[in-house]
């Protein structure tokens, strides 16, 4: 649940906040295993969820690594691969579910760098879409480059970008929600945070 805020100012925006799960950290080399995305405006109404178990892409291979860290997360790595479905079925569908929220939209993740290039990587491959778009592309998913919720934290409270992190920040500010890797869990305290900032900052 998202915690609805009195906000002194209006916010047209429509912010679509995801998490990746990822069985490996290259694009192309390891997979993205799931992922999931909440639809939320500043003043906390949320507009939607989707979430969905992808299929790995072949000719990639999950990162030794990664899999040593699932292992120590058993329930994550159970939510992220069961009932995967084909790649392309879930982002047509991921298409039209965002098709169908309010407009502008901007993509939002923490940090952006990581889930926005994922999920930049899958649209760009499996649909005509991306995160951001020329200028000369009038059928856009979204508006603007995405905003990075680390980044945003970091101005909001006045630390450092570098120690800005979900075990840095009040639980409160989740909405009290656990972070426990798997992605819709994550991507619910992502969106409350998103609307804690915002409150925040309009102070």
């Amino acid at each position: 649940m998202i915690a609805a805020v009195d906000t002194p100012r209006a916010d047209p925006w429509t912010y679509v906040v995801t998490d990746v799960e990822l069985d490996g950290p290259w694009p192309g080399i390891n997979s993205m295993r799931s992922f999931a995305s909440v639809a939320v405006t500043a003043d906390g109404v949320e507009h939607g969820r989707f979430e969905a178990v992808l299929e790995p892409l072949a000719g990639t291979s999950p990162d030794p690594a990664t899999l040593d860290w699932f292992a120590t997360q058993p329930g994550a790595w159970e939510a992220a691969t069961r009932d995967a479905e084909p790649v392309v079925r879930v982002m047509e569908r991921y298409v039209a579910w965002l098709q169908d929220l309010p407009w502008p939209r901007m993509f939002a993740a923490f940090p952006l760098a990581l889930d926005g290039i994922w999920m930049d990587h899958y649209l760009r491959r499996f649909t005509p879409y991306g995160i951001r778009q020329g200028h000369h592309e009038e059928d856009r998913l979204f508006v603007g480059g995405g905003l990075c919720l680390r980044s945003y934290a970091a101005a909001v409270t006045g630390e450092s970008a570098g120690l800005v992190d979900v075990d840095t920040l009040p639980s409160s500010w989740f909405g009290e929600v656990e972070h426990t890797h798997r992605a819709i869990d994550d991507t619910v305290g992502y969106a409350n945070l998103l609307v804690e900032l915002f409150r925040r900052a309009a102070r």
